[in-house]
């Protein structure tokens, strides 16, 4: 990902007008969940297909990790203990956002994510330049992540709640990049630039294997193969069929031999 430098008009008073003037929850320290859930519960009745879970699967082991990095954050990271108050709020605020995420998404894959353990960076709780730097570049992913709903939810009403919490997590990129100028001296600030992080692609393969990850040949699918419609024909057509062959019934073959050779008359 490319640098970014923090805008030197951007503090703390802009970003609260801003957060106000869109409604995002992480400004007031409220949780989504409440604005949120009638909006999904819309878009759950419009019909949910498996491409849908899929994606909201992905999305919920995205917010898993935000709320796992926000809470470490704020129970081990020492520049949070000499933050504003209003600052401190931001940051619980923006896990409580994330953890009502995660609620709606649990309702629809209806259990826990895959995953519970993440590995983070050296230095990721004690250092609050490479936090921050950490913090924007999974806010990036979140976003993406989202972004896949914008684009290939089925409905409508799922696409405009994806876009809505994608609105959301960029509120909270754009935090993590203000906090940086309200870092105290003693933490190492301020920090005038949050750069996010990049890995040489050859580095991204070393962390994947520590992770447990393996090579995979992808599966060859045919791109006119519908899923949904098999499961429907194995699920509902086939009971079907095999009670119509009869515990008796075989199939009919008949035994062939090689053809003799002939010539011409």
């Amino acid at each position: 990902m490319s640098a970014v430098q923090q805008g030197s008009g951007t503090d703390r008073r802009q970003f609260l007008r801003r957060g106000a003037a869109t409604g995002a929850g992480v400004v007031a320290g409220v949780s989504s969940l409440g604005l949120l859930a009638p909006a999904f519960a819309t878009a759950k009745s419009g019909g949910v297909t498996s491409g849908d879970v899929a994606i909201v699967a992905a999305a919920q082991i995205a917010e898993a990790l935000a709320v796992t990095t926000y809470t470490n954050i704020i129970n081990k990271a020492p520049f949070f203990k000499h933050l504003a108050g209003d600052d401190k709020g931001y940051l619980v605020g923006a896990r409580q956002e994330e953890m009502s995420h995660y609620a709606l998404e649990m309702s629809v894959t209806g259990k826990p994510s895959p995953f519970s353990t993440f590995y983070y960076p050296a230095k990721m709780f004690s250092d609050a330049h490479t936090t921050l730097d950490v913090l924007v570049t999974l806010e990036d992913a979140f976003i993406a992540a989202y972004l896949v709903g914008v684009r290939n939810f089925s409905t409508p009403d799922l696409r405009v709640l994806a876009a809505r919490i994608m609105g959301i997590e960029s509120d909270h990129r754009t935090l993590a990049r203000v906090l940086g100028g309200n870092v105290a001296h003693k933490d190492g600030g301020p920090i005038e630039k949050i750069t996010g992080v990049t890995y040489h692609p050859g580095h991204v393969w070393k962390v994947l294997r520590s992770m447990g990850w393996s090579r995979q040949r992808p599966a060859r699918k045919a791109a006119e193969r519908d899923d949904e419609a098999i499961e429907q024909w194995v699920n509902e057509r086939w009971p079907r069929v095999k009670k119509t062959l009869g515990p008796g019934t075989h199939g009919s073959s008949s035994k062939t031999r090689a053809g003799s050779a002939s010539s011409p008359r």
